[in-house]
């Protein structure tokens, strides 16, 4: 599933093709994703120019002159791919529309936003923008990691006295939003702490390096276009590039990175999900 730098990566290619443009049609080509669409979704969205387009956790948010914001998540396999755009930046022209083309944005400038899900496990929603932070999947997020609230005193706090393990409390979007299995696993590693390690038994200095190298690895991942495995792309089609960066994250069996440390990456199943860590250099 995209995680914080893939949702970030695609709303920064959207944004120029999107924000302060007309959705002159919108198609909606089924009655659902993983739950079905609002009433009316096509109609609601037509007409609307879209004033902002924001990121919340691993939702995209479209502000509309309607009063009313789309809420896009993009699922296991949802893309949101622009075709057409007379800006210059997408060189695609619109292509045969395709089995799994469920949303189509034609904006006014000329531009095509086409969402398409092969799982169906993406999700679209309108909800009234003055109130987007009350939606049932933002209410109980966390603060932002690249946000100014997140920050050492926050995470230590959050921290203190749990009894999970570290993996686990940073994938709790209550503590903190946006965080998915590949960046927790790659900034545990920069911070050398092991996944399996309880939460509340690190010292207030080890949990607050966290904030800043949590903040380093999102960010580099940003720049690198977000990782690609399987499904994931970028708004103008491109794969990204952080996954040849990876450190730890699906390289079981292989050497430690660090200098001079002699270790193998081994993996361990916490909660369902892979965790990728070395046995030598994180404790």
């Amino acid at each position: 599933m995209p995680e914080l730098p893939e949702v970030e990566t695609v709303r920064r290619g959207l944004t120029p093709v999107m924000v302060g443009q007309v959705i002159a049609r919108a198609t909606v080509n089924r009655p659902d994703l993983r739950w079905p669409f609002p009433p009316d979704m096509a109609a609601r969205l037509t007409g609307q120019t879209v004033t902002a387009l924001r990121r919340r956790s691993k939702y995209i948010l479209a502000d509309l002159t309607s009063g009313e914001s789309l809420l896009i998540h993009l699922g296991m396999s949802g893309r949101m791919l622009v075709s057409g755009d007379p800006l210059g930046r997408f060189v695609h022209e619109h292509p045969a529309p395709e089995k799994h083309d469920h949303v189509v944005l034609d904006m006014e400038g000329g531009a095509r936003i086409t969402f398409n899900d092969p799982r169906r496990f993406g999700a679209m929603d309108l909800l009234p923008t003055l109130t987007a932070e009350t939606h049932p999947l933002l209410a109980r997020l966390g603060p932002e990691p690249l946000g100014n609230t997140f920050d050492e005193p926050y995470l230590v706090a959050a921290l203190k006295g749990r009894n999970t393990p570290i993996k686990s409390a940073l994938l709790d979007q209550r503590i903190v939003a946006g965080l998915g299995n590949i960046y927790v696993c790659e900034a545990l590693f920069r911070a050398r702490i092991s996944p399996l390690r309880r939460a509340g038994t690190l010292s207030g200095k080890r949990a607050a390096s966290l904030v800043p190298i949590i903040r380093a690895v999102l960010s580099d991942a940003i720049t690198a276009g977000g990782s690609s495995l399987r499904d994931f792309r970028q708004a103008d089609g491109e794969l990204g590039y952080f996954q040849h960066s990876f450190d730890v994250y699906g390289r079981e069996g292989e050497p430690c990175r660090s200098a001079g440390c002699k270790g193998h990456i081994a993996r361990v199943t916490q909660a369902g999900r892979s965790s990728f860590y070395c046995t030598q250099c994180q404790r």
